[in-house]
């Protein structure tokens, strides 16, 4: 008869009848914060401070590379004798490209070298198919 009583209950009222013990309450509110981060730290993108500050730092590296390797472009380009350099980086292997922008010092600036500078230096110039036939002015003069 008790059961025949419950299946009359709505929903709402079966759940405010409901009172959970401590500890089945506790293990709920630990089992929740458990699957919270697991979702937060996989699927969510969150990161830890420590993982923060190493993605800052090599996207900051990257940005360096990436500005120092397009003046290394331009000054590869400069000269009056890029095309020959460019036939002469091209009939390198790819690993050997790198060295020649160093030992041409196209990707040195003041004393330093940066670092990946001289590898996306060598890509950029080998993936055109020739020297450009004018270079803009513009940045020069303004």
């Amino acid at each position: 008869m008790n059961q025949a009583n419950n299946d009359r209950k709505s929903l709402d009222q079966r759940i405010s009848d409901y009172r959970p013990s401590k500890k089945s309450l506790a293990w709920s509110i630990v089992i929740s914060a458990i699957l919270t981060m697991i979702f937060g730290f996989t699927a969510g993108g969150w990161v830890t401070g420590g993982s923060a500050r190493l993605m800052a730092t090599v996207a900051a590296r990257d940005a360096v590379a990436e500005l120092a390797s397009t003046e290394c472009v331009n000054r590869f380009l400069g000269g009056t004798d890029a095309a020959q350099r460019l036939t002469d980086l091209k009939a390198l292997s790819s690993w050997q490209r790198d060295d020649f922008v160093k030992d041409g010092g196209w990707s040195q600036f003041g004393s330093e070298e940066v670092a990946g500078a001289a590898v996306m230096c060598a890509d950029k110039l080998a993936a055109m198919d020739g020297v450009p036939e004018t270079t803009s002015s513009a940045a020069v003069e303004g």
